[in-house]
């Protein structure tokens, strides 16, 4: 009876001993799932890392002095000491970050207007965006400067938010917030102070708001 007695006490330890044992796997396990979980959480958090190519160049050229056409036909020059193209960005751009020379040609190949910078960026071959020491010279001889300017090829417009000035052989204009066509020849500035040297009265004259439409050129014979 006691080797009974043994036996069944025996029995219940290990009984007893398995279930500990289970208990035991079962919250280690609970604990190694919460651990995962609270890694994978905190990884999904952090930002993904940066493609090293974006930051590469997919071609770089120094020197260049190109020409540029639209449907089929040379309408622009580009003169720059150094031209990287990103192509991996979103959006492609250009950069020109030595400063570029952009002529504008007209139907007749003559250069319609010019516009030089310190820095220029060009997104998606659309959007131009020029910083620095930036100048605009038209046929007409105006003469437009800012430290900003961007250039939208697609809807053939200019424009600034910041401090620009127009100088033409009659007249000098100064203000902010410039809209223009690409030509130049019609455009708009918020908060201007205008100068008229040759004006009747023989002062100048200051407008909170001026749009002006140069004359157009008379047709040729």
């Amino acid at each position: 009876m006691e080797d009974s007695i043994m036996r069944k006490s025996k029995i219940k330890s290990t009984a007893g001993l398995s279930r500990s044992t289970h208990i035991t796997v079962s919250v280690w396990a609970t604990v190694m799932l919460i651990l995962v979980l609270s890694c994978s959480t905190e990884k999904s958090n952090h930002a993904p890392a940066i493609n090293e190519n974006d930051s590469l160049p997919f071609m770089q050229s120094w020197g260049i002095s190109t020409l540029i056409s639209d449907s089929g036909v040379i309408r622009y020059k580009i003169t720059a000491e150094e031209w990287n193209i990103y192509n991996t960005t979103n959006p492609p751009r250009w950069t020109f970050v030595k400063g570029i020379l952009l002529e504008k040609f007209d139907s007749t190949f003559h250069i319609d207007w010019f516009v030089q910078s310190d820095t220029a960026y060009c997104h998606n071959q659309q959007l131009w965006e020029l910083r620095g020491r930036v100048v605009i010279r038209n046929q007409e001889g105006t003469v437009f400067t800012s430290e900003e300017l961007f250039w939208d090829m697609d809807r053939h417009e200019m424009y600034s938010n910041m401090f620009m000035t127009i100088r033409k052989p009659d007249e000098f204009l100064q203000g902010y917030n410039f809209r223009s066509n690409e030509q130049m020849t019609r455009y708009s500035v918020s908060n201007a102070n205008a100068e008229t040297p040759f004006s009747d009265s023989g002062s100048s004259s200051s407008n909170d708001s001026v749009m002006r439409a140069a004359p157009t050129k008379p047709n040729q014979p």
